[in-house]
């Protein structure tokens, strides 16, 4: 019984909780006895706290039977390892982090999981310093995808996709610098929120790019996320850059519906004929939604420039004592790209930093008359594993770089985004397409996500892998 409900979506766990009609702890049982089960083949964790997970579970049981209700009672989940959690070492992906100590607290997103009745069962697979879209590491190996292992499952927050696709846990908590929820979303299958930046509090989590980084839900529903949104929000004076803005209601918003809202297909540089399947799925959820209107996102190609010199150079600034102490003991990929970015001339990052005004000034503009953009997540669906070209506009690049064209332009100014699955006729794989909302419009970014969901067009299936 505790099994099936693991396979559930989290809010339906949280009901069963709250209802007494399942414990917590078997369920958090269920869920580690199936890590055990599928991780050796899939490698999403890298930790495991099977012993926290079980005292987590007997501390939600306990609220329960004393009659508190708990919006997310036993729902287990797992974390991308570049969060602190209490008495493990914060990895990162990385070799070099693993020589430093255990975290002595919980992350702040980790700690409003727990309050919220959350049961916390490990740490997740990730690229090194979160500089990837692959899912492949190789320090840990490959995060791989479970609706077919010989696939990759996306990046960063790989493992984050590869446990909740499996059903591994119910829900996870990944990052989004230049893509990284959206991109292990559209790969596995899930349902992704990269929010507002400055939405949630990023206090106790290793940074990649502090000007792009966002933290958020990976779930199998548009309400769990909505559900895992409302319990994140709020002020952390821990975070200085967090943005003070009244919470949204995503959970109360998100049976609304899709009347009256203005919903138009990107078009331009998100719209071209090379990526057939990603068209089709664009196509599809524009169809359900009776979207006909295409709008163009101005120098969207340009942002994508722009937000891969900020990404390059910040984290370079970052890395840097690391990269003159440890070189070899990075990743080769990743130390090449933090070393060209050590290189990168400061009059780029300022121009770069300028466009991005201007190009924040000229969204809000295409929002005016809009509520909703929709534009593809990904070029194409999850690449074999080992994959390390791509053939874009007759050109062979590299692969890892290049998977998140068309996620950087959103992330570049910090703007909401639900990632949803699609699932092509015939197709062994599905792919994402980015429901883009206006700055702190999550809740209408959702509410659409639910509405797809809910007349069949978009759904996120567990993998028997």
């Amino acid at each position: 019984m505790s099994g099936d409900i693991l396979l559930r979506p989290a809010h339906e766990i949280a009901a069963a909780v709250n209802a007494r009609e399942a414990s917590a702890r078997d369920i958090s049982q269920a869920a580690l006895d199936r890590i055990a089960a599928l991780d050796p083949r899939l490698g999403a964790f890298t930790d495991v706290t099977a012993s926290r997970a079980l005292a987590e579970a007997d501390a939600v049981d306990a609220a329960v039977a004393a009659g508190e209700a708990l919006p997310l009672a036993g729902v287990p989940y797992a974390v991308k390892n570049l969060f602190d959690i209490e008495d493990v070492v914060t990895r990162a992906g990385s070799l070099i982090n693993r020589d430093n100590p255990p975290a002595t607290a919980d992350a702040t997103l980790v700690r409003k999981m727990r309050a919220a009745g959350a049961v916390l069962v490990g740490g997740l697979n990730m690229g090194e310093y979160a500089y990837d879209f692959t899912g492949e590491n190789l320090h840990d190996g490959a995060s791989l995808n479970p609706h077919d292992p010989g696939y990759m499952s996306g990046g960063s927050s790989g493992g984050s996709g590869t446990a909740v696709a499996s059903g591994m846990v119910a829900a996870s908590l990944g990052s989004d610098t230049n893509g990284s929820i959206r991109v292990p979303s559209s790969f596995c299958g899930l349902f992704g929120l990269k929010p507002t930046l400055g939405r949630l509090s990023r206090a106790g989590a290793f940074p990649f790019c502090a000007s792009l980084d966002h933290l958020g839900p990976m779930a199998r529903s548009a309400a769990d996320l909505a559900l895992m949104l409302d319990v994140l929000q709020g002020d952390d004076p821990k975070d200085p850059a967090q943005v003070h803005r009244p919470p949204v209601a995503a959970m109360a918003e998100i049976g609304k519906g899709i009347d009256g809202l203005r919903i138009a297909v990107a078009g331009g540089y998100f719209r071209d004929p090379q990526w057939p399947e990603a068209n089709a799925a664009v196509d599809k959820v524009a169809a359900a939604l009776g979207a006909s209107r295409e709008v163009t996102l101005p120098e969207a190609a340009r942002a994508r420039a722009a937000a891969y010199v900020i990404t390059t150079a910040e984290s370079a600034a970052l890395h840097l004592p690391r990269l003159r102490t440890r070189a070899g003991d990075f990743d080769p990929e990743v130390r090449d790209r933090l070393l060209s970015g050590a290189m990168v001339p400061a009059q780029w990052v300022i121009q770069a930093q300028r466009f991005r005004s201007w190009f924040r000034a000229a969204m809000r503009a295409v929002f005016a008359d809009l509520d909703v953009i929709l534009a593809p997540a990904t070029p194409f669906p999850a690449p074999k594993s080992g994959t390390k070209t791509v053939v874009i506009d007759g050109t062979t690049l590299p692969l890892r770089p290049n998977i998140g064209i068309f996620t950087q332009p959103v992330s570049f100014i910090g703007l909401p985004v639900v990632a949803v699955p699609v699932w092509l006729h015939g197709a062994r794989l599905p792919i994402g397409v980015q429901v883009i909302a206006p700055a702190w419009r999550e809740d209408v970014a959702l509410r659409v996500a639910h509405h797809l969901e809910a007349c069949g067009a978009v759904a996120a299936p567990v993998a028997s892998p």
